[in-house]
């Protein structure tokens, strides 16, 4: 499990949090489609990523490092302009990555919004308003708007009404 909390500016104090309990890649940006969608003028579209390393480099030494916990099996990919800043530590480059531990703290801009990491089973007293994910089972609750927009345009392009006879085709 990784859970991603926005913290209070001025306090550090849990805001808001994204509990995901299986993903192995997690998007966090200013754009609809991310995962984390932080609203923040120096939050990029595409600001950053979150993955699972360890098991997947296929390194035999370091693997017995890692422990079950997952703790030390997650790293931070930077996309973001204004940069990533993991615990005072600037990722400034595109696509530089830096592990992540349990209580990571990431700053998304150098003015930007502070998150905290927490890898493995959290109290929820100290996760603020907890943010669901979406689910893709249940679309129709996600974009109730658009949903009802794309289908009353399907309805008007499969019905299409005769021309009639004032109409110039040409």
């Amino acid at each position: 499990m990784i859970v991603i909390t926005l913290l209070h500016p001025s306090k550090s104090a849990p805001v808001q949090s994204w509990v995901f309990e299986s993903e192995a890649e997690l998007t966090l940006g200013r754009g609809s489609q991310n995962d984390v969608v932080l609203y923040s003028a120096v939050v990029s579209r595409r600001h950053a990523k979150l993955q699972q390393i360890g098991s997947q480099q296929g390194n035999a030494i370091a693997e017995p490092q890692l422990s079950h916990d997952d703790s030390a099996s997650w790293e931070i990919v930077n996309f973001g302009a204004n940069g990533t800043y993991v615990d005072g530590k600037v990722l400034a480059k595109e696509q530089e990555t830096i592990p992540v531990y349990d209580g990571t703290i990431v700053r998304l801009g150098e003015t930007g919004p502070k998150i905290r990491i927490r890898l493995g089973a959290v109290d929820p007293s100290t996760l603020g308003k907890v943010v669901r994910r979406r689910s893709s089972l249940s679309p129709n609750l996600e974009f109730p708007r658009e949903q009802k927009a794309r289908s009353t345009f399907l309805r008007a392009k499969s019905d299409p009404a005769p021309p009639d006879s004032t109409t110039n085709i040409d």
